[in-house]
């Protein structure tokens, strides 16, 4: 796992002096929902430097690589949040130490995804900022990307498939030699039709569409890796 929001916050403290961190801070804080509302390639330095009450000169000398700098100060640092609520929810349900009983794996499966979903609610500004990245791929700088993805989807992605090779060792589910694939078609099927009917979650389905979706992905993953 990478390293948390505390931990960043607390190497930069010891590096960077506390007006101008302050002020960086100030800066990321106040360009994420313009980042969320605009996306990435319309939302000017001029917007962004306004947003947080600064010239764009001030924006420049505390981010060097202008917009695409501040993007990537932003995106990691909310993603890194998602990853943290999302690792916490998946041990609090999955714990590799303790497996579910086998009539209580759907139930909690169930609850894995909820607990997931929940989260496009909890974090919106992140949620709308991944919205643009999907929409606006070609348009976003490759390492902006990259970094995106090292900070929550990855270690995610490996988490889940822990788990995954978890319940498979426990001879709950077949993950057929891929766990990193069961973790990935979980995914999918609890949350890709929520993600697009809600987009990302800026309209919220109402909650008996959700749990209906929800229970129809799970279902529809233990049909596909249901122990032999």
């Amino acid at each position: 796992m990478g390293s948390s929001n505390e931990a960043r916050l607390e190497q930069a403290r010891r590096e960077v002096p506390p007006r101008r961190l302050a002020k960086q801070i100030a800066l990321a804080s106040a360009s994420c929902p313009v980042f969320g509302r605009e996306g990435y390639t319309r939302a000017s330095v001029d917007a962004l430097a306004a947003a947080a009450g600064v010239s764009t000169r001030t924006l420049y000398n505390h981010f060097p690589g202008g917009k695409a700098d501040l993007f990537r100060t932003v995106v990691t640092w909310t993603s890194t949040e998602v990853r943290d609520a999302q690792l916490d929810r998946l041990h609090a349900v999955l714990d590799p130490g303790r497996p579910p009983r086998p009539e209580d794996l759907e139930r909690d499966l169930v609850a894995l995804a909820r607990a997931f979903i929940d989260l496009m609610t909890e974090f919106p500004d992140h949620f709308a900022l991944v919205r643009h990245i999907h929409a606006e791929a070609d348009h976003v700088p490759a390492d902006v990307l990259a970094a995106w993805q090292d900070a929550g989807p990855v270690p995610v992605g490996r988490a889940l498939a822990d788990a995954m090779a978890a319940l498979a060792e426990a001879g709950l589910i077949d993950v057929h030699g891929d766990a990193a694939l069961a973790g990935a078609h979980f995914t999918a099927l609890i949350s890709h039709s929520i993600t697009q009917l809600s987009h990302y979650g800026v309209r919220p389905l109402p909650r008996a569409d959700t749990d209906r979706l929800i229970r129809g992905g799970v279902g529809a993953f233990l049909r596909a890796y249901a122990a032999r």
